[in-house]
């Protein structure tokens, strides 16, 4: 999720429907476009029956306008995979090796798609469970959908605060194993109190968060959320030619084939990648909202698995790439290393640029996100009260209560890497992995094959075992070392 899975499905329908609009119209008439319509797939307000995860008793008035294509799905899903999950995958490498870390890579993509078409394959079955959470509720009533929405409420958090830490790794830089990494911040200015990683977060979350939060509705971001995807563009982009320049220069780092257990490195960590992994990957909160804007839904099974290969070869290529630039002295967020590997003026200002066009991707995406987290946590709560956007005392209450959450989080536990791991080995194992094995086990259908029920078993075994094997290895190097 990858994390930021979540992080595009509002903005990548809406930007579906923009691009279709454009080309019917250029396919008409390539003079006509002077004027988009205002907003072609989002309602004027963020309420319960548009963002909440919970199933509806009552049917929408008007049924889902369809005028995606299968190369919009495609996109859609990437987009949501590929998110900051990318930060951390060279340093998943770094623990496993080049080709362990592959073939992980491999075998996570294989089970998201097995997962995926399990729950493909009992959507809209009875004509009535078209979302996740109506499957979760058709399978396993009410508490089901609900234990989905804890779940998809807890990685939103995640992801949030996740996104905090990296923009205070890039303005004010880290420290690990005695080894101090600078943010722009202090290699423009000097280390001064101001430009600490606390002062420099709480001036980004007060005067660049807050007041795109406090924008009542989410098509306002629009704009924003264009910009973001371009940035991410960019930074792979430019990170490739700096790998292509250093192999060209003879700078690259000796690369690790495989793991090297001569240090006392322990056979259990390798299992701590996988939770990394599982979250980069992870799309399932989006495969609904996607399919239902499908002109054909049959198509959907098919958009993500060219998703899932794209969405590979992306973590494929930027793990490869991180590795040899950086090699075991990458960090466990990769943006951390790019105050290291230039000293000309040129070089810092590639460095700089690298940085800074994800950071503010990160800044651009992170609201996205949170109206998300709010909608459901204000149904969560106040499910009796009115429409969240027309009760100001409410909305303002809970964006700054949740937004101060999160940053006091992300100051005091300022490492992705941990929450990956808690959040690949809990809420995205149950949403990726073991609630979609549960409900073939469940089927309430009776559609599940011998085979399908196997692969179910196996797959919810692994997530369980995995998650609990790399939840006591961080505890153990945690506080067994401490101790």
């Amino acid at each position: 999720m990858n994390t930021a899975s979540i992080s595009g499905v509002v903005f990548n329908h809406r930007f579906a429907a923009i691009s279709t609009y454009f080309i019917q119209i250029l396919l008409k008439n390539p003079l006509a476009v002077t004027k988009l319509p205002q907003n072609p797939v989002m309602k004027p307000e963020i309420n319960a029956e548009t963002t909440a995860l919970l199933p509806k008793s009552h049917p929408p008035e008007k049924a889902v306008s369809r005028v995606s294509s299968i190369s919009g799905a495609v996109f859609n899903v990437s987009t949501s995979m590929v998110g900051a999950g990318i930060m951390s995958i060279p340093a998943t490498l770094k623990v496993l090796g080049i080709i362990p870390g592959f073939v992980v890579i491999l075998i996570m993509a294989f089970l998201v798609e097995v997962t995926v078409e399990f729950l493909l394959r009992y959507t809209n079955y009875s004509g009535e469970a078209n979302t996740y959470g109506g499957v979760m509720a058709e399978s396993f009533g009410k508490l089901g959908s609900i234990a989905l929405q804890i779940c998809v409420m807890v990685s939103n958090l995640g992801a949030l605060i996740i996104y905090l830490i990296i923009i205070g790794d890039v303005l004010s830089g880290d420290q690990s194993d005695g080894v101090l990494h600078s943010g722009i911040l202090q290699e423009c200015f000097g280390f001064h109190w101001w430009n600490s990683r606390a002062y420099s977060v709480l001036f980004i979350v007060v005067f660049v968060m807050l007041p795109l939060l406090l924008l009542p509705r989410v098509e306002s971001l629009g704009h924003a959320s264009a910009i973001s995807i371009l940035l991410a563009v960019v930074f792979v982009v430019i990170i490739s030619g700096m790998a292509i320049y250093a192999m060209v220069e003879g700078v690259t780092q000796e690369l690790k084939l495989v793991p090297n257990f001569s240090d006392g490195f322990s056979f259990f960590s390798l299992f701590t990648t996988i939770p990394v992994m599982a979250t980069a990957l992870s799309c399932h909160v989006t495969i609904h909202p996607v399919r239902a804007e499908l002109q054909n839904q049959s198509d959907m099974r098919s958009a993500v698995r060219i998703s899932l290969v794209l969405s590979a070869a992306i973590y494929v290529a930027v793990g490869f790439v991180g590795y040899l630039l950086f090699g075991d002295s990458i960090m466990a967020d990769m943006l951390v290393n790019f105050d290291q590997t230039s000293n000309s003026p040129g070089g810092l200002l590639v460095n700089a640029v690298v940085r800074l066009s994800y950071a503010l991707h990160l800044m651009l995406v992170f609201p996205v996100i949170f109206y998300s987290l709010r909608a459901n946590m204000d149904e969560m709560i106040f499910a009796r009260k009115s429409v969240l956007a027309n009760d100001t005392t409410r909305f303002v209450s809970i964006t700054c209560v949740l937004l101060a959450f999160i940053y006091f989080v992300a100051i005091a536990i300022p490492n992705i890497w941990y929450f990956f791991q808690f959040m690949g080995s809990t809420t995205v194992a149950c949403i990726a992995f073991v609630f979609p094995g549960a409900i073939v086990l469940r089927d309430v259908h009776g559609i599940s094959t011998r085979t399908d029920r196997t692969m179910a078993i196996i797959v919810v075994m692994l997530a369980v075992v995995t998650s609990i094997i790399a939840i006591s290895t961080n505890l153990y190097s945690t506080f067994g070392n401490t101790s």
